[in-house]
Protein backbone atom coordinates (compact mmCIF):
# COMPACT_ATOMS: atom_id res chain seq x y z
CA UNK A 1 0.00 0.00 0.00
CA UNK A 2 2.73 2.47 0.97
CA UNK A 3 4.62 1.51 -2.19
CA UNK A 4 1.63 2.49 -4.33
CA UNK A 5 1.38 5.86 -2.57
CA UNK A 6 5.09 6.52 -3.11
CA UNK A 7 4.79 5.56 -6.79
CA UNK A 8 1.79 7.85 -7.19
CA UNK A 9 3.62 10.80 -5.58
CA UNK A 10 6.68 10.29 -7.76
CA UNK A 11 4.49 10.13 -10.90
CA UNK A 12 2.73 13.34 -9.85
CA UNK A 13 6.11 15.06 -9.43
CA UNK A 14 7.15 13.95 -12.93
CA UNK A 15 3.92 15.24 -14.46
CA UNK A 16 4.18 18.58 -12.63
CA UNK A 17 7.58 19.13 -14.23
CA UNK A 18 5.87 18.90 -17.65
CA UNK A 19 3.33 21.63 -16.87
CA UNK A 20 3.86 25.01 -18.52
CA UNK A 21 3.07 27.49 -15.78
CA UNK A 22 1.66 30.91 -16.66
CA UNK A 23 3.69 34.00 -15.92
CA UNK A 24 2.56 36.41 -13.24
CA UNK A 25 1.68 38.98 -15.92
CA UNK A 26 -0.52 36.49 -17.79
CA UNK A 27 -2.27 35.54 -14.58
CA UNK A 28 -2.97 39.18 -13.64
CA UNK A 29 -4.31 39.94 -17.15
CA UNK A 30 -6.58 36.89 -17.09
CA UNK A 31 -7.84 37.85 -13.64
CA UNK A 32 -8.78 41.36 -14.82
CA UNK A 33 -10.58 39.89 -17.82
CA UNK A 34 -12.63 37.64 -15.53
CA UNK A 35 -13.44 40.52 -13.16
CA UNK A 36 -14.47 42.82 -16.03
CA UNK A 37 -16.56 40.10 -17.67
CA UNK A 38 -18.30 39.38 -14.36
CA UNK A 39 -19.11 43.07 -13.79
CA UNK A 40 -20.46 43.45 -17.33
CA UNK A 41 -22.57 40.32 -17.01
CA UNK A 42 -23.88 41.51 -13.65
CA UNK A 43 -24.84 44.85 -15.19
CA UNK A 44 -26.57 43.16 -18.11
CA UNK A 45 -28.56 40.86 -15.83
CA UNK A 46 -29.54 43.74 -13.53
CA UNK A 47 -30.65 45.88 -16.48
CA UNK A 48 -32.62 43.01 -18.01
CA UNK A 49 -34.28 42.29 -14.67
CA UNK A 50 -35.23 45.95 -14.25
CA UNK A 51 -36.68 46.24 -17.76
CA UNK A 52 -38.63 42.99 -17.50
CA UNK A 53 -40.03 43.89 -14.09
CA UNK A 54 -41.20 47.28 -15.40
CA UNK A 55 -42.82 45.60 -18.41
CA UNK A 56 -44.56 43.16 -16.11
CA UNK A 57 -45.82 46.05 -13.96
CA UNK A 58 -47.26 47.70 -17.08
CA UNK A 59 -48.89 44.47 -18.27
CA UNK A 60 -50.38 43.55 -14.89
CA UNK A 61 -51.44 47.06 -14.18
Amino acid sequence: MIGKVQKFISEVAVELKKVSWSTRRDLVEATWIVILSSVLLCGFIAMTDFVLSKLLEIIIG
